[in-house]
């Protein structure tokens, strides 16, 4: 079992900057991908970037050279720092947790932080 615990959210203006953080604590076994996931009012949710444990990241093309993940796997806490935030970014962003066990695969999910950019 595997709890996921976001912080980080709020309110910016366009331009601004936000880092988000999520802690992962249980059985998070060390073959792992985390990643951050954003829902906006009346769409699907969407991929916003993910990093493996051996640190390869891959991003959504809406937010590449905007956005950073990263993770720190002696905390097991995930980090997406976002930079020049623009109010399409505004969303409830997600964390994720995939884990690997031998052949069997564990999907965890975090409760959501807001984040609003105003223009």
């Amino acid at each position: 079992q595997v709890s996921l615990v976001e912080s980080g959210g709020g309110l910016v203006q366009a331009g601004g900057s936000l880092r988000l953080s999520c802690a992962a604590s249980g059985s998070t076994f060390s073959i792992n991908v985390m990643g951050w996931y954003r829902q906006a009012p009346g769409k699907q949710r969407e991929l916003v970037a993910i990093i493996s444990s051996v640190g390869a990241a891959n991003y959504a093309d809406s937010v590449k050279g905007r956005f950073t993940i990263s993770r720190d796997n002696a905390k097991n806490t995930v980090y997406l720092q976002m930079n020049s935030l623009k109010p399409e970014d505004t969303a409830v962003y997600y964390c994720n947790l995939v884990a690997y066990y031998r052949t069997l695969k564990y999907d965890y999910w975090g409760q959501g932080t807001q984040v609003t950019v105003s223009s």
